[in-house]
């Protein structure tokens, strides 16, 4: 793994300025060919795509949709109506590879950015498939996004324990994906910008060998992203890096917010997490179609 470096930049919002502070890695893993992840990372948007369908077609689609969303970012206009524009664009230049129209090519797409175009600044997460955001908010972790998977559906119905969820056979097996086909939105989830919050962008490569528990762990041990995002890495490629690793770590400041001899991180064991607004976005139509479950275990149509 390249060595990883920390970037940093102060934005303006309404009403003062942010300090974000970003750090980003992949790693192909120990038992995986190919890196079938790929990311961007840079103000204000921040996604990792997992791609699945062989060796080629999942390379091709994750890689297409996040060339897509770079666009967006460069642009300077990000939200859900240009993202999703961007993944319908991804969608066609799937399609147009032959190596990746097989029913069960796609690639998941998770991700935030930040909204600054009302009165107060928001983020935004962004997600289709099983990769995740997670937010440290006042000592406690939360994951923010909702997998789209077989899995969670039976956790949902209270048909499967979070316990017996971790180690289900049909783990692997998703349910919505960015493919050569199906178009499809993905699900937003509106946060307030609060002080010290840190956001864990990553792909199922992490969340298979480090729990939650274990994220928060090394983000606790490590202020730095850069130093987080090694953390990580060398701990779930340590436990057996299963699968291709993607992580992103965003770090929030409001100077505003802050006295002078007050830390970057509030690490709290006893705070809650019920300042998180995770009402969906206004904007987009939560109830997105589903798309035909793609497996992503070991078979030719699997993420790598």
């Amino acid at each position: 793994m390249p060595e990883v470096s920390t970037q940093s930049r102060t934005v303006p919002v309404p009403g003062g300025v942010l300090e974000l502070s970003w750090a980003a890695a992949t790693d192909t893993g120990r038992r995986r060919e190919v890196n079938q992840d790929a990311f961007f990372a840079d103000y204000p948007l921040f996604v990792v795509a997992d791609g699945m369908g062989g060796h080629v077609g999942g390379e091709i689609a994750s890689a297409s949709t996040i060339e897509r969303l770079t666009a967006v970012a460069d642009a300077g206009v990000v939200n859900p109506k240009t993202i999703e524009k961007a993944l319908a664009r991804a969608v066609k230049d799937i399609a147009s590879h032959p190596e990746a129209t097989d029913d069960g090519t796609g690639t998941t797409v998770t991700g935030v950015f930040l909204d600054t175009s009302g009165d107060a600044a928001h983020w935004v997460t962004l997600n289709i498939g099983d990769s995740r955001v997670y937010l440290v908010r006042d000592g406690a972790i939360v994951q923010i996004t909702t997998d789209h998977s077989v899995v969670q559906e039976l956790v949902a119905a209270g048909r499967l324990s979070p316990e017996e969820a971790e180690n289900h056979p049909y783990g692997n097996v998703i349910t919505r994906a960015v493919g050569p086909s199906d178009g499809v939105k993905p699900d937003y989830v509106r946060l307030d910008v609060a002080d010290g919050d840190r956001f864990v962008i990553c792909s199922d490569g992490l969340t298979k060998e480090l729990t939650d528990y274990g994220i928060r762990h090394f983000l606790d041990e490590n202020a730095d992203p850069a130093a987080a995002v090694t953390a990580m890495m060398d701990a779930a490629l340590e436990n057996g890096g299963r699968d291709n690793i993607t992580i992103v770590v965003l770090d929030v400041v409001d100077p505003s917010a802050r006295r002078d001899d007050e830390p970057a991180v509030v690490t709290d064991d006893t705070a809650t997490v019920d300042t998180v607004d995770t009402a969906t976005v206004e904007e987009v139509d939560a109830a997105a179609p589903a798309a035909p479950p793609a497996d992503d275990d070991d078979s030719s149509t699997d993420k790598s």
